[in-house]
């Protein structure tokens, strides 16, 4: 099972991209084979359907994370209740070649006490691409970021947090395995 995880901010020491590389940590221990995509490290360029970016390293790279993935999480911080204009950005370079039939999982963090506002965006973009939305997402906020704003390895997580992310995790790669066997 390959999974592309893309973590969608251009903050460095984003809570939504150590979350991420929590998720990605988590699914490792499964034996899950992971290829992560940070947009901080790896930007891509402004979105121009008029221009054409083939010979762009990182766009490259995106994509061919994408096309060989079975399924893709998608994370993001929560700006102004949306997803970051990174993230944004990035999906706009994608298409239904990328998704379609694929499962998503949406995941976010807030500043406030929750992120629905960008899932739930999230998840229509992954309904227009045609991907599979799982039915569970990670949202975080407020006080349970805290154990996410440095490099995590699970140690420091909060044990409520991190049961409930591994519970997530669980059903998620479930719903991949039942959608891959098909």
């Amino acid at each position: 099972m390959k999974i592309a995880i893309v973590a969608g901010s251009n903050r460095k020491a984003a809570t939504s991209t150590s979350l991420a590389h929590y998720i990605q940590t988590i699914m490792e221990l499964e034996g899950v084979q992971v290829s992560f995509v940070d947009l901080y490290q790896s930007p891509v360029p402004f979105y121009n359907p008029d221009e054409d970016y083939e010979e762009h390293p990182a766009l490259i790279n995106l994509k061919r994370v994408m096309n060989a993935a079975d399924a893709i999480v998608l994370a993001t911080p929560e700006y102004h209740s949306s997803i970051s204009g990174v993230l944004k950005n990035a999906l706009d370079h994608l298409g239904q070649e990328h998704f379609s039939g694929k499962v998503v999982l949406s995941v976010s963090s807030a500043g406030g006490a929750v992120a629905v506002s960008s899932l739930t965006q999230l998840q229509t973009i992954v309904r227009n691409l045609h991907g599979i939305n799982s039915p569970e997402w990670i949202s975080i906020g407020g006080d349970q970021r805290k154990s996410l704003q440095s490099d995590v390895h699970g140690s420091e997580i909060h044990p409520d947090l991190e049961k409930r992310v591994r519970r997530v995790v669980a059903a998620f790669l479930q719903l991949v395995g039942l959608v891959s066997s098909k």
